[in-house]
């Protein structure tokens, strides 16, 4: 058990927080400051106000296009179109916090490494060490489509992003803490034999160069990964400092957790294992007032948009399935991993795909936990001493109401409870989070 529960704050640079439609919702005002960056400041410093670690951006960098085989209903209903780079949002979100981390997902399926590190370790070194990097392999077609690249077969991919990992630590270890003297009488601004030069050749990247960018308080960029897969979380356990996992409910949690550490001793890694759970609260007066305003939003959703949101998330074309089936007997060979994922998120029960993906379009997958401030507080701190996780990446629906919820009437009950922060440890992201 860690001593401490962790907070995330879970985001994406697009008009909807991991709701399908949340940016209809009258009380809802992320679609209007997509463009503002005083609504990004004001959101970073309601979180460091609640002591989160930090902000944790998922990214799709091209729009979802599997649905239809286009992207016409994403754009029509706002699913994660427009999709910004969150990349930069760190800057501008570091410049108005002095604690709160800012990690942002890049994948590596079209950013050669050097650039990578170039991009992210200057803004860590800007923000002095707040900056983390949620590596992701690149899985959506349509990202390969927008860069005239080939989709890469799902091992390939892992096997690749080891490879990439190799030469970004190379990178950020070439310059040695001495390296710098900025010597003004003597004309010295560094010592070339501190720099230790890369001389990289694999099958997938080449490198030769010198390392370009001063390191952090924190040395490098704190490390995120998500791998679900068995190949994903080999990858995960040998490169993350802290593992990102959805999982739909307590008992699946405690699985992948068991599964995570079997993979953890077979790689031979010693060192705790930090996992975060998404959660999505809807918080009310009582438990009925809760379900009240998630069923209110629920009933919003078109069923297109949430098909168009599975479909690109797992890389199914729904509209080439009979979704009045039951779960069971949706039997296409692509929709496997989406048949399974759902029905462990409905406990099995007997439900067909058309009312599984409406369900499922309010959270992309991701378990809602409902009721008064108390109950939201009780569910996560089960989570937490049932599963030894490290903490959760929160993601309401709404935003930035969702936040300020939870910031000041579910934190201070995890406070007083002696479970969570009451100021700030560090001012790096990794003294925060890590430690």
């Amino acid at each position: 058990m860690p001593e401490k529960m962790h907070l995330l704050a879970f985001l994406m640079h697009t008009p909807i927080n991991h709701m399908t439609m949340s940016w209809a919702d009258p009380a809802d005002r992320q679609a209007a400051g997509l463009g503002s960056i005083a609504h990004w400041q004001a959101l970073a410093q309601t979180l460091e106000r609640g002591c989160f670690d930090g902000m944790f951006f998922a990214d799709v960098p091209a729009v979802y296009d599997h649905y239809q085989d286009n992207t016409d209903v994403a754009i029509k209903y706002g699913v994660n179109w427009p999709t910004h780079d969150p990349v930069a949002l760190i800057g501008i979100m570091a410049a108005a916090t002095r604690h709160l981390g800012i990690a942002t997902t890049v994948s590596l399926a079209s950013l050669h490494p050097f650039l990578a590190v170039r991009s992210m370790s200057t803004l860590d070194y800007l923000s002095q060490g707040r900056v983390g990097w949620n590596i992701v392999t690149g899985n959506a077609r349509s990202e390969y489509r927008a860069m005239g690249l080939d989709v890469v077969e799902h091992d390939k991919r892992y096997d690749r992003a080891d490879e990439y990992m190799q030469v970004c630590y190379a990178l950020w270890r070439g310059i040695l803490p001495d390296a710098v003297v900025a010597d003004r009488e003597a004309g010295i601004y560094a010592d070339p034999a501190k720099i230790e030069k890369i001389a990289f050749e694999g099958e997938y990247f080449r490198c030769h160069a010198t390392p370009s960018v001063l390191p952090s308080p924190q040395g490098r960029p704190v490390l995120f990964q998500a791998g679900s897969s068995g190949r994903g979380q080999r990858f995960a356990v040998d490169h993350a400092d802290v593992i990102f996992a959805i999982q739909p409910d307590l008992p699946r949690m405690q699985t992948f957790m068991r599964k995570l550490r079997e993979t953890a001793t077979e790689s031979g890694r010693d060192e705790d294992l930090r996992v975060t759970f998404a959660v999505q609260p809807f918080i009310g007066e009582s438990l009925e007032a809760a379900e009240e305003k998630r069923d209110s939003m629920l009933a919003k959703i078109p069923l297109e948009a949430a098909l168009t949101r599975i479909s690109g998330t797992f890389g199914v074309d729904l509209d080439t399935v009979d979704i009045d089936k039951p779960l069971q007997e949706i039997t296409t060979q692509a929709s496997q991993g989406l048949v399974s994922a759902m029905s462990s998120m409905f406990n099995d029960k007997n439900i067909t795909l058309r009312e599984a993906v409406r369900l499922s379009g309010l959270a992309g997958l991701i378990p809602q936990i409902l009721g008064t401030p108390v109950q939201v507080a009780d569910q996560l701190e089960e989570i937490w001493r049932e599963t030894g996780c490290h903490g959760f990446n929160v993601t309401p629906a709404i935003v930035p109401g969702g936040y300020e919820d939870f910031v000041d009437l579910v934190v201070p009950l995890l406070q007083r409870r002696g479970i969570f922060r009451t100021e700030y440890d560090a001012t790096t992201l990794r003294g925060n989070l890590v430690g």
